[in-house]
């Protein structure tokens, strides 16, 4: 019998100075783990639904990409592996969620998992992605001098639990300028903001996950940017969360000109 497990995640190797990294996009449940969920769980809601085929000209251009196989439900890779809170006073969700952004069980009565199955989570999915990250980020300094490392989200629009009213569509993060240098900032804030029809902002509701504040290091020649961008700027933010080309169409061209900036910043500074 054909084993169809997928791996922790898909890697694909480039030749630019930029590593995209997509750690929510992932759908997959193990079984073991699936029986316990809710019914409205089993849909796995709250992914990143689409980000490889909207950001596919990311490898056409020459990036790296990371990308989940896993779904954020069994562990979240954007989160610290301490589960201690990335915004302290606001609500959150947790490295092994039990609830879902509409506030919602994801576990059936009885069914969370406890603290050995989620160190055991850990070891499994979590650590694999963030070893591969790491391997990735050096090997692309030692070969380029610098590495720019984008991590792609999106969130529907609307999320009372997270924040008040319609969240704007283009959320850049650089954990409040410590992730990556000014100059990149700014630029990748112009671009975005001269997106037509669409709203930016830099550090906002979010200024970066784990993984921006973790691995964004500009004084070791590591630039990390989060991009947080709302579903209904490419997609149908409600179930069965159909993909929209024509909308997709708008925006891919602004997030092409910020991949190029990046590139080009990190080739200005080696």
């Amino acid at each position: 019998m054909t084993d169809t497990t997928p791996p922790p995640f898909l890697f694909y190797e480039g030749t630019l100075p930029l590593l995209l990294s997509i750690p929510h996009m992932g759908t997959h449940v193990p079984p073991g783990i699936a029986e316990r969920l809710t019914d409205d769980a089993r849909r796995v809601p709250d992914t990143d639904w689409h980000l490889d085929r909207l950001y596919a000209f990311a490898r056409e251009m020459g990036a790296s990409v990371l990308q989940a196989t896993h779904s954020r439900y069994v562990v979240d890779l954007n989160r610290p592996p301490d589960n201690a809170s990335l915004y302290p006073g606001q609500t959150t969700t947790s490295l092994c969620p039990v609830d879902t952004f509409d506030g919602t069980p994801v576990y059936r009565p009885g069914k969370n998992p406890d603290d050995a199955e989620v160190a055991l989570r850990l070891d499994t999915w979590w650590r694999p992605y963030h070893q591969q990250l790491r391997n990735e980020i050096e090997r692309i300094k030692a070969r380029h001098g610098v590495a720019v490392l984008w991590d792609a989200h999106s969130i529907r629009s609307v999320l009372p639990r997270f924040f008040d009213g319609k969240l704007p569509d283009l959320n850049l993060g650089t954990a409040n300028g410590a992730s990556c240098a000014t100059e990149l900032a700014v630029r990748l804030l112009e671009l975005a903001t001269a997106t037509p029809d669409h709203t930016a902002i830099l550090n906002g509701r979010y200024t970066g996950g784990y993984i921006t504040r973790h691995y964004g290091q500009p004084e070791a020649a590591v630039h990390a940017v989060q991009l947080e961008m709302t579903q209904c700027s490419y997609m149908q933010e409600q179930w069965p969360f159909e993909y929209r080309a024509h909308k997709a169409a708008v925006i891919q061209p602004c997030l092409r000109q910020m991949l190029e900036a990046a590139t080009s910043f990190a080739k200005s500074v080696r």
